[in-house]
């Protein structure tokens, strides 16, 4: 008698933090039968390190998540307690938006979207294996023994595999915040012929409020004009009072603690194995390896409305308690701090990404899926990308269909899969808008205009919103062409508001359009000059500013995109020998056999097949096709 308990789902999504959220969103909104697991119900979400979404880079990712139909931009939205534009002194392609989380309420709101999404079953339980047969996915096993089959499985465990959290000589096997780490899990890959690697990043100490001297600390306000993360929101839907941020620095004294008792801590002891972020080092690494410095930013952030505890961000350590204890009140304001939360390191378990197609599905076990920490990333924003993009795909695999690839040039979300997939990463990888060759491109403002006709297409953006963003396009373009037939005549009225904003006066007829391409200028200091222009919203004139601003930098952009696309589109293939391909070199071949990519475009970026290599391989391509 076999008392085996089996459930029956299309998708099984492992992990419910930001990347598990956003795939078991997706497949259960495109109306596949979905059940998520979670470690624990009450983490859903969770914010385990720093207290905000978005940021340099993160911010893009955001806007492309919600113009695509996710949910963390309306989440946040909802949630925020702080929102602020980054890099609002730069030019556009760096305008990063960010906003501080109430924590819980964030996880909370996001319970409640799953709770009450159609089709989609939440399960507290940790899952034990894999089930494969042929190298396909057949579905889960929970350690309790309960099967659940399914067409297709997406893992997305964060820092939960074989978790440890570090501080000084304190060890304790656990995930982060004291939950349950999974340990089972990373045998059954292994046994299915997957590589693991062992990373591991870090958090600092929370303390109490009531204990901070802000007064030696310089005040950090959101924006007065707030700028919505959802497409969906316009300003005025989401404005409530904002709470501060606070800026201070660590100081010689601070780093005199650290570079006494740095035997003392596990990053340089030997304690900790995993590899951490380069872009996101602790304070002890910083004062390490930037000996020069003699400061660096703590940024002391609320954990939310309704808590005490501050973050201390920029102050990520492992340290013993003694030290941090001593570390942090070295600090101007944290003098008498309360320490409510140790800083801690944890490591965990994750996958080379190069295991991975550009789907996210392993190339070694069809219908399984990968997103988030597992794949070798950093972040609550590049977890929900990868997220939403292995739901949609895990669907597109049910059905049969080819996947969506969302491509370098056409936004964030593919730069970040593409670095992982085809470039992988020897440490945590962080987005940043360095990474983006077409970044003027992929600007926040007009995420929409590249996401949303996909996310409509696919069926994750209702027919309403399709038709509100149409309809915000075509007022876009009108008033982009209305500019262009606008000219302004010499007057000393004019010219005296043209010397108010130190912009040379005019002698002769000038459009519009040149006026708003001074730097001096934008589109809102020309309002004076134009009598006929009608109240827009923000969102539009900033778009409109944007494109008329940078007409052609972006047409340069567009034509660099074009030979982009011509690699792109010669594809290789899926069963190509590359021992077969003549005057390869052997590091080429290996990567290549690797990495296994679908185009020339992807070849030509993998580390270590040079040009010459790609030479080589466009003529054999070539004559493959003439066979």
């Amino acid at each position: 008698m076999n008392n085996t308990l089996e459930y029956n789902y299309d998708i099984v999504v492992v992990g419910a933090g930001h990347a598990g959220c956003e795939a078991a969103l997706c497949a259960a909104r495109l109306g596949y039968n979905t059940i998520i697991f979670t470690v624990s119900i009450d983490s859903i979400a969770m914010m385990p390190c720093n207290p905000n979404i978005g940021g340099t880079s993160k911010g893009h990712l955001v806007r492309e998540i919600d113009a695509l139909g996710g949910q963390m931009g309306i989440n946040i939205d909802k949630t925020f307690i702080q929102s602020k534009m980054l890099n609002k002194s730069k030019g556009p392609a760096v305008h990063s938006l960010r906003a501080q989380a109430d924590k819980k309420n964030y996880s909370a709101k996001m319970r409640e979207t799953l709770e009450n999404t159609e089709g989609l079953d939440i399960r507290q339980a940790e899952v034990a294996s894999i089930i494969v047969e042929d190298g396909v996915i057949k579905g889960i096993k929970t350690t309790s023994g309960i099967v659940y089959n399914a067409k297709a499985v997406i893992l997305c465990t964060g820092v939960y595999l074989k978790a440890k959290c570090i501080s000084g000589d304190d060890i304790s096997y656990t995930g982060p915040n004291g939950l349950a780490a999974a340990n089972s899990l990373s045998q059954s890959l292994i046994d299915n012929g997957i590589e693991i690697r062992r990373f591991k990043t870090g958090t600092p100490a929370r303390v109490d409020k009531r204990t901070i001297n802000f007064s030696k600390m310089d005040e950090q306000k959101g924006d007065e004009q707030i700028t919505p993360f959802s497409f969906n929101n316009k300003a005025e839907d989401i404005e409530r009072e904002q709470i501060s941020c606070w800026l201070t620095y660590t100081n010689e004294e601070t780093h005199d603690i650290i570079r006494n008792n740095i035997e003392r801590s596990p990053l340089f002891s030997g304690v900790i194995e995993g590899t951490g972020p380069r872009y996101c080092p602790s304070i002890e690494d910083k004062v390490m390896r930037f000996s020069d410095k003699n400061r660096h930013q703590v940024f002391i952030e609320p954990e939310g409305e309704y808590t005490n505890e501050m973050y201390i961000g920029g102050m990520s350590t492992s340290l013993p308690e003694d030290v941090q204890f001593r570390m942090y009140r070295s600090v101007p304001g944290l003098e008498n701090a309360h320490i409510v939360r140790n800083g801690y390191a944890i490591e965990y378990d994750c996958i080379n990404p190069l295991q991975l197609k550009q789907s996210l599905e392993f190339k070694k076990v069809s219908g399984l899926f990968a997103a988030g920490q597992i794949n070798g990333s950093s972040g609550y924003e590049e977890a929900a990308a990868q997220g939403i993009v292995a739901g949609i795909n895990s669907v597109m695999y049910i059905k049969g269909e080819k996947p969506v690839i969302i491509d370098r040039s056409q936004g964030y979300i593919g730069v970040l899969i593409d670095d992982l997939v085809t470039k992988g990463t020897n440490e945590p990888y962080r987005m940043m808008t360095s990474r983006a060759e077409y970044r003027l491109l992929l600007r926040q403002d007009n995420a929409d205009q590249r996401m949303t006709p996909l996310g409509y297409k696919l069926g994750l953006i209702s027919e309403e919103r399709y038709q509100k963003y149409l309809t915000k396009i075509s007022m876009i373009e009108d008033e982009v062409n209305r500019i262009k037939e606008v000219y302004v005549s010499p007057s000393d009225e004019v010219n005296d508001i043209m010397k108010s904003y130190n912009t040379t006066p005019i002698t002769t007829g000038i459009s519009l359009e040149e006026l708003i391409r001074r730097p001096e200028l934008d589109y809102n200091k020309t309002a004076s000059f134009d009598k006929k222009r009608k109240p827009l919203d923000s969102d539009i004139t900033e778009q409109v500013e944007n494109m008329i601003k940078y007409e052609g930098y972006i047409a340069r952009q567009i034509k660099q995109v074009e030979q982009y696309k011509k690699m792109e589109g010669k594809l290789i293939p899926e069963d190509i020998d590359y021992n077969n391909v003549g005057n390869l070199r052997l590091e080429a071949i290996q990567k290549l056999n690797q990495v296994r990519p679908s185009s020339i475009g992807q070849a030509s970026r993998i580390s270590g097949v040079s040009p010459a290599d790609i030479s080589v391989l466009l003529v054999y391509v070539k004559s493959l096709q003439k066979e």
